[in-house]
């Protein structure tokens, strides 16, 4: 499974935000800039993350973008779902009838633990966990 720039650019702004937190709006040139991502991108990933809740818009000389609650009340399977959709193994893992052999087919049993540890691994970390791994190792950048 490869995850889309959609993704890991949507996941590195809202961690920006959520690094900033109670610090005040920031400007999405800002955010561009610190994560290398096109202030084009970045709006139309912020208006996907704004329109599910994630980030509110302030607006004014001193606007830009907040998170909508705190980091450590926003998983990170919330903001993968909102900009990766649905994502699975394989497909007879989200529908046995796909595939007439999915009933006794050991590589559908691999291929559905896969898709429950990925989901298990996303519903235990919020954007505070991310934001305190970061900061015990030392990292100034989220490369994800």
């Amino acid at each position: 499974m490869k995850l889309s720039t959609r993704t890991r650019y949507g996941v590195r702004a809202i961690l920006e935000l959520a690094e900033n937190a109670g610090e005040g709006p920031l400007q999405l040139r800002i955010i561009a800039r610190r994560q290398g991502i096109s202030v084009k991108y970045l709006e139309q990933l912020m208006a996907v993350l704004k329109s599910a809740g994630f980030v509110r818009s302030i607006r004014g000389a001193k606007g830009g973008y907040i998170l909508a609650k705190p980091p450590d009340k926003i998983r990170l399977d919330e903001v993968f779902y909102c900009l990766e959709g649905t994502v699975t193994t394989a497909e007879c893992v989200e529908d046995e009838k796909y595939c007439q052999r999915a009933a006794g087919c050991a590589a559908r049993i691999i291929w559905t633990q896969v898709h429950e540890a990925i989901e298990k691994v996303l519903e235990a970390i919020t954007l505070q966990d991310l934001i305190d791994k970061a900061n015990a190792c030392g990292a100034a950048n989220y490369h994800i």
